[in-house]
């Protein structure tokens, strides 16, 4: 168990710096920028939800690293949230328009971010080849695709609430945890 924790935590601590490096650049290199997370999660092998929810069988193994990577994110989107500048405004933006997409969308565009995410680390676990990794962030962000860990920075570095959250949130949870097992039901792997 605890090395779910620790492994959930960095995993959120990369993901986070991602998120906010995609915030503060903003744009195509923004997207590419945020790659660093999950590059450096697939290197490390530490544990994303959106990595491992097509993998583990076990749901609540699953929602230990999906729980710990959002504490970590919290912690991120604090940090960015208080640095404040360019950042939290992007920040506000993106979460503006996520509040702003019908329920359906919010839910098929998170589960083209696990399905894209899922596909990455399988590729990357299968042949070690990290192109997949470096291809699939920017995909994904320049897809307009919605990813549950990174949001929550998004969330917590625009400072605000909306009651949106409430559904918008756990629509993007359960759509990643639907495209991350596309790849598992297709290919039975």
């Amino acid at each position: 168990m605890k090395h779910l924790i620790r492994e959930s935590l960095f995993a959120g601590i990369l993901i986070g710096l991602g998120a906010f490096g995609y915030l503060a650049l903003g744009g195509i290199p923004g997207a590419v920028i945020f790659a660093f997370g999950l590059i450096g999660i697939v290197l490390t092998k530490t544990l994303l939800y959106t990595g491992q929810a097509g993998v583990l069988r076990n749901v609540w193994d699953v929602t230990k690293i999906w729980f710990f990577n959002i504490l970590a994110c919290v912690v991120i989107g604090l940090l960015v949230w208080y640095l404040g500048g360019e950042p939290v405004e992007r920040a506000k933006t993106v979460v503006a328009g996520r509040l702003a997409v019908d329920p359906v969308r919010v839910f098929l565009k998170a589960l083209g971010c696990g399905l894209i995410i899922d596909i990455a680390c399988f590729a990357y676990r299968e042949s070690g080849n990290i192109l997949p990794v470096v291809f699939g962030v920017p995909l994904f962000i320049l897809c307009g695709f919605y990813h549950s860990i990174a949001d929550v920075v998004y969330i917590v570095a625009a400072g605000t609430w909306d009651n949106g959250l409430l559904l918008y949130y756990p629509l993007i949870v359960l759509g990643n945890y639907a495209g991350c097992n596309v790849r598992r039901i297709v290919l039975k792997r």
